[in-house]
């Protein structure tokens, strides 16, 4: 995989906002990457402008980020589409985070999200 062609998070997000539940659109774009899997690296989200962000799986599990890969620079490409997160799934999400109790405790609605299933990805040094 190469960087070559990705797009900025702000035209990203102009892909995610015209897509439903349910849509997908294969794509590749940068954007830094603010929280990582602390249990093994198996997800990671990246920052949206407007507050918002992409969550980021691996396809198949075949691969894993450093846990300390927070704040770097990252290109994913894969799969972008949009769901909605149960609070179940919210608060294991949360726990793997590292997050206190009080916080998973404070999950309590459901969650629309921008997700992305990634089959490669690029971290800066």
């Amino acid at each position: 995989m190469v960087a070559d062609n990705a797009l900025t998070k702000e035209q990203m997000l102009k892909k995610y906002s015209s897509l439903k539940p349910g849509d997908t659109i294969n794509v590749k774009f940068k954007s830094t990457i603010k929280n990582v899997c602390q249990k093994k690296g198996c997800w990671m989200t990246l920052d949206m402008p407007t507050g918002k962000e992409s969550f980021v799986r691996f396809k198949d599990y075949g691969f894993f980020v450093p846990l300390n890969a927070g704040s770097r620079e990252a290109v994913v490409n894969g799969k972008a589409f949009v769901s909605e997160i149960s609070v179940a799934e919210l608060k294991h999400y949360a726990k793997d985070e590292g997050k206190s109790q009080a916080e998973i405790d404070k999950i309590t609605q459901p969650k629309l999200t921008y997700g992305f299933e990634a089959n490669g990805v690029l971290i800066t040094q």
